[in-house]
């Protein structure tokens, strides 16, 4: 699938998540931030095409957002994306985590992604996809997803159906929260040396 075929279906992906967004509904055709008169420009983001264009992020993992506080557009509209680069393994991996205020649908735009998500009967549902390929992560479940190729990078695009859909990175809330350690090493069932290591890795 050619990378315009893949961005038209992204849109009509992220019109149909707006009909069955959460957002509360505006009464006005956009919201403007106080002091901007809006012109083309407002309704413009640029800053998507160093990763749709395949240029390294030079991290194993890397998100470039396209949510409200990115782009102010979004309020009250009730949609945002994000560009998902992921370095070849190890390392390529988006750590477990949910998006409290939207579902999301990911389309991989190259490579080949292993992703899942966990349901509230603790059921994983796993599937691997290539390039043209869309997966459904509902609202508020734990998701992740995984470039498992040693060779060579994957870029996945995902559209959300909330300007701010948010994100829970599961490893940085538990161990770097400042939750007590020895409430970490109880509830899982690990020596505090290990609750140590776990909170330094997820405090930088």
């Amino acid at each position: 699938m050619t990378l315009r075929a893949s961005l038209i279906i992204f849109a009509i992906l992220a019109v149909s998540l707006r009909a069955r967004a959460g957002d509360p509904d505006i009464t006005a055709d956009f919201i403007t931030p106080p002091g901007v008169t809006p012109d083309g420009n407002f309704f413009t983001f640029r800053g998507l095409d160093p990763a749709i264009s395949g240029e390294s992020s030079g991290v194993p993992f890397n998100v470039i957002k396209l949510s409200q506080s990115e782009f102010p557009a979004l309020a009250g509209q009730s949609v945002s994306a994000a560009v998902l680069q992921f370095a070849p393994s190890p390392g390529g991996i988006n750590p477990p985590h949910i998006h409290p205020r939207s579902a999301e649908l990911l389309i991989v735009m190259q490579g080949v992604i292993n992703m899942g998500f966990v349901d509230s009967g603790n059921k994983l549902y796993t599937q691997t996809l290539h390039a043209g390929e869309v997966f459904l992560f509902p609202k508020g479940l734990v998701h992740f997803q995984v470039n498992e190729d040693s060779n060579y990078p994957a870029v996945a695009i995902s559209a959300f159906g909330s300007a701010n859909p948010g994100t829970i990175s599961l490893p940085k809330t538990i161990f770097g929260s400042r939750i007590r350690k020895s409430v970490l090493a109880e509830s899982f069932k690990i020596d505090a040396g290990t609750v140590g290591e776990l909170v330094s890795a997820n405090s930088s």
